[in-house]
């Protein structure tokens, strides 16, 4: 399946969406890698099997092996943190001090962090993405003021959201359509 073939796909209710993939895939301040990796980590996030096979085999196209492996270990990761440290910032929202969790060890393993395989930038960009598409804010907030200490540009980070929030909007879309869909022809 092709990104033109997904795009048919998408309802004409969605009609915004259908103009939105094509522009966030080809309008960007983002490298062709850390577009595509996006898109794929966003993808996989987002956990839309249709829209995840159509848009890993696009940026399959425009990722080198390696940059593909990180964003997918971009994904596998954060998808661990985001839960992690999502919950931490809720139950600390909970206690008296507020951060009583914050104080204890993780004891999750997180290598991949420290040598990601890419270019550092392209892998906090992935993870920022993944950490939009689950709503850590905590997370969030760590990739930000790491890429903006990198001197990333806030219009690359704004283009990294959009992506992400165009792709999980696309593949809750079409799963609400597919599954819709079998409804109806099942009635």
């Amino acid at each position: 399946m092709t990104l033109a073939r997904l795009r048919e796909l998408l309802p004409d209710h969605a009609k915004d969406l259908r103009l939105n993939l094509g522009s966030v895939t080809s309008q960007s301040h983002l490298s062709e890698q850390q577009l595509w990796g996006t898109v794929l980590a966003a993808a996989i996030a987002s956990r839309g099997r249709t829209t995840l096979v159509a848009l890993a085999a696009e940026a399959l196209e425009h990722l080198s092996a390696e940059a593909a492996t990180a964003a997918r270990t971009a994904a596998a990761v954060m998808a661990m943190n985001n839960v992690y440290y999502r919950t931490l910032h809720l139950l600390e929202d909970a206690s008296p001090d507020g951060a009583e969790y914050s104080r204890l060890r993780a004891g999750l393993r997180m290598n991949a962090l420290a040598n990601p395989g890419v270019d550092k930038v392209d892998f906090e960009l992935w993870s920022l993405a993944v950490s939009a598409v689950n709503g850590c804010g905590r997370c969030l907030a760590a990739h930000e003021r790491e890429l903006r200490g990198r001197g990333v540009a806030r219009e690359v980070i704004q283009d990294a959201i959009r992506v992400a929030s165009v792709v999980h909007a696309v593949a809750v879309t079409i799963e609400a359509a597919e599954i819709s869909g079998g409804v109806t022809a099942a009635v």
